[in-house]
């Protein structure tokens, strides 16, 4: 009897891991123009399907929530995740527009629309993008290998040089990770602390948005210097 383990599985993530890694650059810049946007009171929505549902779910699980330290919650939806809006939606106006006429009624100019597709030509996603475009928004796409149609259809797109569709999502979910830790880095550092929403800096030298975000996150449930003190549990 062959005993013998299959890890081609293994293996063809391992290759495709080291072309991503060229990806760094692009995935840490978008981290830092994310952080600048939403800093400034910009939204990121993200879609996909199947699993690239549950990979854009995650993204905006860990910006609302928090990815490793505390900070401030952060404003992202995943489009797919409300079940009454999608359904209605494909049930009266299609599958195609389930996630543009989101895009419309959430998105607005300045905001990101993030589209993550293995194979890059979702009918849905490229319709999205289209109507991202109309409002003033910017599109990055998360895809399988290029050329495809959504990353033609993108301002900004990494691809993702693999010939299966899970191991796409497998790096699709590494690159969330790493914008996540981008993302982090920029608030923590005050990098946009003091920038306005044009990414330039505050005329009055006070800190921006995500600056008095932060600042407060990190005094939340603290006592002041000389402040009252708390009564604990059982004490009048």
């Amino acid at each position: 009897m062959n005993t013998a383990t299959d890890t081609t599985h293994c293996d063809d993530l391992a290759k495709a891991l080291e072309a991503f890694r060229d990806h760094a650059p692009l995935i840490e810049r978008w981290g830092t123009e994310l952080a600048r946007r939403l800093g400034s009171g910009a939204r990121l929505l993200v879609a996909g399907n199947g699993g690239s549902a549950a990979q854009a779910q995650h993204l905006t699980a860990e910006l609302v929530g928090r990815y490793r330290e505390d900070r401030p919650p952060f404003s992202a939806l995943a489009l797919h995740a409300d079940t009454s809006s999608t359904t209605a939606i494909a049930n009266d106006y299609g599958v195609q527009e389930l996630f543009a006429r989101q895009t419309a009624a959430h998105g607005r100019p300045g905001d990101v629309l993030l589209l993550l597709s293995t194979s890059g030509a979702s009918a849905n996603l490229l319709s999205a993008a289209e109507r991202a475009h109309r409002l003033g928004m910017t599109v990055w796409a998360l895809t399988g290998r290029s050329p495809n149609p959504l990353r033609l259809g993108a301002d900004d797109a990494l691809c993702v040089d693999a010939p299966a569709a899970a191991t796409v999502q497998e790096l699709h979910l590494v690159a969330v990770h790493m914008l996540c830790e981008s993302f982090d880095r920029a608030v923590e550092s005050g990098a946009v602390a003091d920038a306005g929403a044009d990414g330039t800096p505050a005329a009055d030298g006070k800190p921006g948005m995500v600056g008095r975000l932060v600042g407060r996150a990190r005094t939340v449930g603290r006592t002041p210097p000389g402040g009252p003190v708390a009564p604990r549990k059982g004490q009048a």
